[in-house]
């Protein structure tokens, strides 16, 4: 019987992931997916509008085509579908937001992951002992373009709450940390029934706002200023936590929990929505890794399984729980008072 025949392909590939990643993220820092949306380019005249040097533009668009970001039709360079839709600053559904944010923040800050597994230490803004999340929320224009990127990076979890909840069975929801309101504002059109609330710090009240008066829902939509630690959550038959949980330390998890306990009827039901580790911790790699990323950028706080939130859920008071699937590496996990 032949044997397998070892290669170092995918672990050379691993080790040289950056390589690609850095090379999407300074596409997007350029803006070359919004100037291809206006219409496709050769090499020459992209390098031009996008000010590079020829010496390795073309390198540079090539490697973006053999990574699936863009394709090439003759000499000209043109946006993919998903870049297309995803990647272009005039578009609503724009991602690139969360993406200009690992760029210039996270992408340096891994490089010190070593150093926080060996200190258990954040390696962001506080080792130097900046404020990144004070001075962005300090900045209306800045916290405006970060809570959108939020939107558009929740838009298909968002679109997928509203499909497998039985949002028949309730009246009223609440998002907690609500952000620009993209996750409300899907629930709320899928669901004409329904009225429901945002709750974030007063600064972004007017963001959240003047995004439900863009979708036509203000009427549906409104806001609840609120800082979940020191706050009582406002009462609702549905209360949602979207990646927050994974932020906090267990302790803090567990407050939180049973603060959305204390604040639900009797058959209401808490949907925490996160980038869930599998049970086995062998497969979704990117929940996995969204944990590293919380000792870069946290304290205490560190992604989890189904299995784990089901547990706190049942420590919190909890009775009825279930996980679903929602999109990509994202589920949920629902519990019933």
């Amino acid at each position: 019987m032949a044997t397998r025949q070892l290669s170092p392909d995918r672990i050379m590939q691993l080790g040289f992931g950056f390589w690609g990643s850095k090379t999407l993220l300074s596409a997007v820092e350029l803006g070359l997916f919004t100037e291809l949306a206006k219409r496709s380019l050769d090499a020459k005249a992209l390098a031009k509008r996008l000010e590079l040097h020829p010496r390795s533009a073309r390198d540079f668009f090539d490697a973006l085509v053999a990574l699936g970001m863009l394709k090439r039709v003759g000499t000209r360079y043109a946006n993919t579908s998903e870049s297309a839709l995803f990647l272009d600053r005039a578009k609503p559904s724009y991602v690139g937001g969360i993406l200009e944010m690992a760029n210039v923040r996270l992408y340096p800050f891994w490089g010190s992951l070593t150093e926080g597994l060996r200190t258990g230490k954040p390696q962001n803004e506080v080792k130097t002992g900046e404020d990144f999340f004070g001075t962005l929320y300090a900045d209306p224009q800045r916290l405006e373009g970060f809570l959108k990127a939020m939107t558009g990076l929740s838009q298909g979890t968002a679109r997928a709450i509203a499909a497998k909840f039985p949002w028949t069975r309730h009246r009223s929801f609440v998002d907690i940390g609500c952000a620009q309101g993209g996750v409300a504002a899907e629930i709320a059109l899928a669901h004409k029934h329904l009225s429901g609330q945002g709750m974030d710090l007063p600064v972004v009240r007017p963001i959240f706002e003047a995004y439900a008066k863009s979708r036509t829902l203000e009427k549906r939509l409104t806001f609840h200023a609120g800082d979940f630690f020191n706050d009582a959550l406002p009462k609702a038959d549905v209360l949602i936590m979207g990646h927050i949980l994974h932020d906090w330390d267990l302790n803090e998890k567990m407050m939180l929990l049973r603060k959305a306990y204390e604040a639900l009827p009797s058959g209401g039901a808490l949907i925490v929505h996160e980038a869930l580790i599998d049970d086995a911790r062998k497969q979704n790699a990117f929940g996995l890794l969204m944990s590293l990323n919380m000792l870069i950028e946290t304290p205490g706080g560190f992604d989890f399984t189904g299995a784990d939130c089901i547990q706190w859920m049942k420590k919190a008071g909890f009775k009825r729980t279930k996980v679903e699937k929602l999109t990509g590496p994202d589920s949920m996990v629902i519990a019933i008072k």
